[in-house]
């Protein structure tokens, strides 16, 4: 008994620091802002609890609703266009037989770009009249777009953004497709397999829980997608940062690249209605959650599951 008494304490004392960790970092942060959306809470007096009336509030929010339309469409849009990407150029590398090693860095580079720098560099790219990007597509007589300038091109041109820094995803699948076992390839082909009928029945559910990981990471990141939505906005409309951090510009143009973490943001730091602003948050975090939950299910193999 005293034995098995030392040995649990023993790994206690291991567990100690993460257990602390997740308390203090995740666990009270969430019962926290769960408490707080139920109230009116403005940081600087007590806390008045309102029961319901923050959900409800969000039924007859304008902005929100604009805010969820395009987080919801750079979702649907971008967290494919980075996955197939990043598989097509991770399958690329893998049929390099000579400076493999340069173009894998070439690839990843990006990724390691700081975010606001990244957007900065990429609005100037992109910059109407004066950018490298629309001054070539000029001189071979194409009509160029006025990209994060426009309503109908900001949310795309976030989409080549996201693409352009696609290394960290290429490198998961990278890594996944060179464990897939060649043998089983060279047996498909001499059974006389296609290229796609390879790629779908052999590399695909070899690959598969790494496909699900990156769906399940880019979906939270997407969600949480605030960097370079305010840094891109408040670049292409030459207007900078007010000394809170909160730009007037949030959404340009026209409301376009409007996340819901902007909301969010400007909900509690501007308005200072971090009641409301816990309520969003929760939110947030129960979508995330249910989405990944479904995503993660379907790395259970069907005929296991039955």
């Amino acid at each position: 008994m005293h034995h098995k008494l030392r040995h649990a304490l023993t790994v206690a004392s291991f567990m100690a620091p993460a257990t602390v960790g997740i308390v203090v970092f995740f666990l009270y942060p969430l019962v926290s802002a769960v408490y707080f959306s139920f109230t009116k809470f403005d940081l600087l007096s007590t806390p008045e609890w309102v029961g319901l009336r923050n959900y409800r509030h969000m039924f007859a929010d304008s902005f929100l609703a604009t805010a969820a339309r395009n987080t919801l469409w750079c979702v649907i849009v971008m967290v494919p266009a980075r996955m197939l990407t990043g598989l097509a150029s991770a399958m690329l590398l893998t049929k390099l037989k000579r400076g493999s090693g340069w173009y894998r860095t070439i690839f990843y580079l990006p990724a390691l770009a700081p975010p606001v720098a990244a957007t900065l560099a990429f609005v100037y790219l992109l910059k109407p009249g004066v950018g490298p990007v629309n001054t070539a597509l000029a001189h071979l007589g194409l009509d160029p777009p006025l990209w994060f300038n426009s309503p109908d091109w900001s949310k795309p041109s976030l989409v080549l953004l996201c693409v352009w820094g696609l290394g960290d995803v290429m490198v998961l699948y990278l890594a996944a497709l060179l464990d897939v076992p060649v043998a089983q390839h060279e047996a498909a082909a001499l059974d006389g397999a296609n290229a796609w009928q390879r790629f779908r029945h052999v590399t695909l559910p070899h690959i598969r829980p790494v496909v699900i990981f990156t769906a399940v990471i880019g979906v939270i990141q997407t969600l949480q997608y605030f960097t370079q939505a305010a840094v891109a906005a408040s670049a292409a409309s030459g207007q900078a940062t007010t000394g809170a951090g909160i730009s007037s510009t949030f959404g340009y143009p026209e409301g376009s690249t409007f996340t819901y973490p902007l909301w969010l943001y400007v909900v509690g730091f501007r308005y200072g209605a971090l009641g409301y602003a816990n309520a969003l948050a929760v939110v947030l975090f129960v979508v995330a959650l249910g989405v990944s939950l479904l995503l993660l299910r379907r790395t259970v193999d069907p005929e296991t599951a039955s």
